[in-house]
């Protein structure tokens, strides 16, 4: 008996170990840490609606809808912004957690350039560097509240610029971004809202981006 009841202690013993391990592999991935973000900028005054954005993860579901509406951008006044080339921290942006999803193999977007007007769509492939990028935990001192911790790129921004330009940046609340892709979309046939809205575009645009248009132009070629 006392045999039987090593056996039963040493198998309980390892069984314990081996969970621990598991335990300790899983809180070390970024998917069981919190789901990933979304976003979405554009140069200053180069307004953009986005129609959607559909995920597919790497266990290939399809997440529609994971983001829409108003992409972050900047319009200060008398011109004293910039529309030339991209923030050179890269950026976030305006968006919303991917929740449920596991790290992403594609996203699509179709949007709605409205400084031209233009509507584009762009598939953008994800490669396993990128994700390879998310996985990885990073020291990181954050400076708003002056603490060093354990950070994960885990937000994805996408920056979208007339011409149909598609630029993506992985990055994290105190990390610093890092530029993954760019890619050129083309124009939605359609046109804005797929054709069902007799070719009227989401918004007018801002008095201070319009009167950038109209002093400067569009910069295409600088993104």
């Amino acid at each position: 008996m006392s045999n039987v009841a090593g056996l039963i202690k040493t198998c309980a013993g390892v069984l314990f170990v081996l969970m621990l391990m598991g335990c300790a592999q899983s809180s070390a991935s970024p998917n069981n840490k919190l789901p990933w973000f979304l976003a979405f900028s554009a140069p200053p005054y180069m307004e953009v609606w986005i129609e959607t954005a559909d995920v597919v993860d790497i266990r290939e579901r399809v997440f529609r809808r994971a983001g829409s509406g108003i992409a972050s951008v900047a319009t200060p006044s008398n011109n004293r912004g910039n529309a030339r080339g991209w923030d050179s921290n890269g950026g976030s942006g305006k968006g919303r957690y991917v929740t449920g999803a596991d790290l992403p193999r594609l996203i699509y977007v179709r949007w709605q350039s409205l400084v031209e007007p233009q509507t584009y769509e762009v598939y953008i492939v994800i490669p396993e560097s990128a994700r390879e990028i998310m996985r990885k935990p990073e020291k990181a001192y954050c400076r708003a509240d002056g603490k060093w911790i354990t950070d994960y790129r885990d937000d994805i921004g996408i920056g979208l610029a007339p011409g149909g330009i598609a630029k993506v940046w992985l990055g994290g609340p105190c990390l610093k971004s890092v530029e993954i892709a760019r890619v050129v979309g083309t124009i939605n046939k359609k046109g804005p809202f797929q054709g069902k809205n007799e070719g009227r575009y989401a918004l007018p645009l801002e008095p201070e981006s319009q009167a950038y248009i109209d002093t400067f132009g569009i910069p295409y070629g600088s993104w």
